[in-house]
């Protein structure tokens, strides 16, 4: 059976997202194994030994350098990867910033962990939208141009929802615990942090930078910082938020996110889309360690 894996392994030797294995399955571009409800599929498919079964697939001469190259000792593929990288480019953003993409990856490892922190957001947000939102067949995005306290609108024809988007915390390179934000919050928790990026003053002299309860309908946090896995999402209702001591129409800085799914915490956007609808008013559980 070594030549059939899960697609949880597949996604890890290809370096992709599990989603994206199975969208090659739907389209029968790889083959498959059924057993006990589990769907595997081929090795060879995905180190690209062979040509797909079926959907079009490769040329036989591209799946003779596939299989050559998979084949083939480490230092001659990269020989190969550096005499395609003379004339191939990997993104339209080498031409926008006139430089190379390893250029370009180089300069975000040198910089600083805010700017990795921007960079590691705007990743959220793109699998969010291929992954979640592209993939929905109810709800499209509608998301105006422009600055909004929100991330994402989306609209099924009749409803719209607002979506903020943040990142799970992370400190010294590590998930940040709850109780690391405040004190009172339960250490078992991760924890996110809600407020803007960057801060400003109202005319009335209020501090900008907090997110109001009316900004936006649901929160949506990647949990990559804990999981690895950009795949991964929690939603929970905006309302259902813990709010500032000092303003309780404004959102509390630091967040508590479980671990997984709670009964506040979904990791299914439908469902979250549901809890909203319902009108049902709560707050968060686990926010508060037990004394």
């Amino acid at each position: 059976m070594k030549e059939w894996l899960s697609q949880a392994d597949a996604a890890r030797l290809r370096g992709v997202t599990r989603q994206a294995i199975s969208k090659l399955v739907q389209k029968g571009r790889l083959r498959t194994l059924t057993i006990g409800g589990h769907v595997l599929v081929h090795r060879a498919d995905i180190v690209g030994q062979t040509k797909p079964v079926t959907g079009g697939g490769d040329s036989s001469l591209v799946t003779e350098v596939k299989q050559l190259l998979a084949e083939a000792p480490d230092q001659d593929r990269f020989a190969i990867f550096e005499w395609l990288r003379e004339t191939q480019k990997l993104h339209p953003l080498e031409d926008e910033f006139g430089a190379p993409a390893e250029v370009i990856l180089e300069a975000i490892s040198r910089s600083s962990d805010v700017t990795k922190r921007g960079v590691r957001g705007v990743i959220a947000e793109a699998v969010f939208k291929v992954e979640v939102v592209d993939e929905s067949r109810i709800w499209h995005d509608i998301t105006p141009e422009g600055d909004h306290s929100y991330d994402f609108l989306l609209s099924d024809g009749n409803d719209e929802v607002s979506i903020q988007l943040k990142m799970q915390r992370r400190k010294d390179l590590r998930p940040m615990t709850a109780n690391e934000g405040y004190r009172m919050l339960d250490p078992s928790y991760w924890v996110v942090e809600t407020q803007r990026t960057r801060g400003g003053k109202s005319p009335s002299g209020e501090d900008t930078r907090p997110y109001r309860f009316s900004d936006f309908d649901l929160l949506a946090v990647s949990m990559q910082p804990s999981t690895e896995n950009w795949s991964d999402f929690l939603f929970t209702v905006a309302d259902w938020l813990l709010p500032r001591p000092e303003n309780d129409t404004q959102l509390l800085k630091f967040q508590p996110v479980p671990k997984s799914r709670s009964d506040g915490w979904t990791d299914n956007l439908p469902e979250a889309i549901e809890w909203l609808r319902s009108g049902r008013k709560i707050k968060i559980a686990g926010k508060i360690k037990e004394r």
